[in-house]
């Protein structure tokens, strides 16, 4: 019904490694730094009260700027999806082009090369709106769409994968374990605020291997899709695992 497929086990090597993608987004240098200051705007409080744990409005608040940032992507999935299976008798070449083009997105954080527009920012602002959970939910969809340098390589490269499936089914799965792998992790900020906020400042000196570690990951992604392994490592994936044949 309305195009959606039946999940096979094809699907989970591109689930995890969105999910992975997800939680380097979250890590990097434009993510990861104003954490602190979000959690405590859109929960109406004091940096103060964050970090003296009073974290009842925070939990709530991250909940739903989660929510608002997982509807956005799992709405981009069901439009990518849609695109690929418009292009369908064109896949071959989409491939071979979205292959292309997140491998030097990858030599870009690698610093191999270098592409000016990806230091453009690109934010939606959401005004005044700290302080209530529909703010925060607004706060989650502008946030979603601010295709920021850091996590727009990274986003478009799932979206590529998206499009490469052309299974709306797939492109919801995929791009909800995208938004996993970024919210999660804000929520395990707000529930741990305290902890939470010692171990971002000791990942804040290693901004630029976690910069290196995404081009490695957009880069394999790259080549990934360009000779086809997604399809093989399912393969090897059912071979090894052949309960995973069931799933769907």
């Amino acid at each position: 019904m309305f195009g959606i497929d039946v999940i096979d086990a094809a699907l989970l090597p591109a689930m995890l490694v969105a999910l992975i993608a997800g939680v380097i987004s979250f890590l990097s240098p434009c993510v990861l730094p104003i954490v602190p200051p979000y959690l405590a705007y859109m929960a109406g409080v004091s940096m103060e009260d964050v970090e003296s744990g009073k974290n009842r409005k925070v939990i709530v608040a991250a909940l739903f700027f989660v929510l608002g940032l997982s509807t956005v992507f799992i709405m981009m999935g069901i439009a990518a999806s849609a695109l690929g299976r418009s292009i369908l008798q064109y896949q071959g070449a989409m491939t071979i082009i979205g292959g292309i083009i997140v491998m030097i997105f990858g030599l870009h954080f690698l610093d191999i090369i270098r592409i000016p527009f990806l230091y453009r920012e690109a934010r939606i602002e959401a005004s005044n709106r700290g302080g209530s959970i529909i703010g925060a939910y607004i706060l989650g969809v502008a946030f979603a769409f601010g295709w920021t340098p850091c996590i727009g390589p990274i986003l478009g490269a799932i979206l590529f994968l998206v499009v490469e499936e052309g299974s709306i089914s797939k492109g919801i799965f995929m791009m909800a374990a995208y938004a996993i792998g970024l919210g999660l992790p804000f929520l395990l900020s707000a529930v741990f605020i305290r902890r939470s906020m010692v171990l971002m400042n000791r990942f804040k000196k290693h901004m630029g291997r976690i910069e290196r570690i995404s081009g490695v990951l957009l880069w394999t992604i790259g080549l990934m899709m360009l000779t086809g392994s997604f399809s093989d490592l399912a393969y090897w994936l059912q071979v090894q695992f052949p309960s995973l044949a069931a799933i769907g």
